[in-house]
């Protein structure tokens, strides 16, 4: 997969796979070709060559059919509806869903997950905190029943104990769910430890690919990413 910016190339051919079921993690510095990484696969930012979900090329799709096809992304900085209450938040994400039941369904899992939204159920979502709206974000997501879970930067701009927290529930929406997630994250300690493989990118190429557990005590990625 290529990526330009103008005349400014972002991913030079990248190639990663994301097993069903698995939490992959990309990790990398700034600039690094990320965030891209994901726009490309939501069909947000136009990319050449193939991205195949389930056997069928999605690249450049609009981004409304891709999500249709059971792929969520929760972008960098949240992107919630500030001026919307919580509840109306999560019932954009469910916007292609016709089915009363499923959409109940959804509403009454991600409550199980996020109990916190419930509480603040008729809350205008700018006047959350900045966990209980990645908790939002998150949820909104959820909403549309995806198969496949993209999240950049969830840990962004949030206290350590709340970071814990957002993580758990990472880990439960794909262990209970089934849902495969791919997740973008600077905690790279964090990114590692509770996903199943990683790769590590470099000014838009692939420079490591490895079981995470196997990254972790990589020394090239101890120096670069984990102070160590």
């Amino acid at each position: 997969m290529i990526v330009n910016y103008g005349v400014i190339t972002a991913l030079q051919g990248i190639s990663l796979a994301v097993k069903q079921g698995a939490i992959v993690t990309l990790i990398g510095a700034n600039g690094a070709g990320k965030t891209t990484t994901l726009k490309a696969i939501s069909g947000l930012l136009k990319a050449r060559g193939e991205i195949l979900y389930e056997g069928r090329n999605i690249a450049n799709l609009p981004p409304h059919q891709i999500v249709k096809l059971g792929l969520s992304h929760v972008p960098e900085g949240r992107m919630i509806f500030a001026n919307l209450s919580v509840i109306e938040n999560l019932m954009m994400g469910a916007y292609l869903q016709r089915d009363k039941q499923v959409i109940r369904r959804e509403l009454d899992y991600v409550f199980g997950v996020f109990p916190r939204l419930m509480e603040r159920e008729k809350q205008i979502a700018g006047t959350l905190s900045g966990g209980e709206q990645q908790m939002l974000a998150i949820g909104r997501a959820l909403m549309g029943s995806p198969k496949f879970l993209m999240l950049d930067e969830p840990s962004l701009g949030l206290a350590p104990l709340l970071v814990k927290t957002i993580f758990e529930k990472i880990v439960e929406i794909n262990r209970d769910h089934g849902i495969t997630i791919l997740l973008v994250e600077q905690n790279a300690n964090l990114a590692l430890e509770v996903s199943h493989f990683g790769y590590v990118l470099e000014t838009g190429r692939i420079n490591l690919q490895d079981d995470s557990a196997k990254l972790r005590q990589n020394p090239q990625v101890k120096s670069a990413y984990l102070g160590g």
